[in-house]
């Protein structure tokens, strides 16, 4: 068996933003399974009430996904540092 690579840590950023997205997908889907159960019981102000709830709750996981783009875009850039191009430039010295 080979040795287990140590994976890094997840800048705090990026981590905070997926914990959000987990809530709202948690969120969203209370709100479904109450929707479901709403239209069993034929109850229509229920029903509206948790689908509106289900739509925002789809936006919110949708705008917590694009956050955790562009959070993890933010920190790539701040290991890479000012002025680079790409993640390698000048990270190692040219061979001779």
């Amino acid at each position: 068996m080979a040795a287990a690579r140590r994976r890094r840590r997840m800048p705090d950023e990026v981590r905070a933003a997926s914990v959000r997205t987990v809530v709202f997908l948690a969120f969203t889907l209370v709100s479904l399974t109450y929707a479901t159960l709403a239209s069993y019981a034929h109850a229509r102000k229920a029903l509206t009430l948790s689908l509106l709830v289900s739509g925002v709750g789809v936006f919110g996981i949708f705008w917590c996904l694009a956050e955790i783009v562009i959070s993890r875009q933010v920190a790539a850039q701040k290991r890479r540092g000012p002025g680079r191009d790409a993640p390698l430039t000048g990270s190692r010295p040219p061979r001779r």
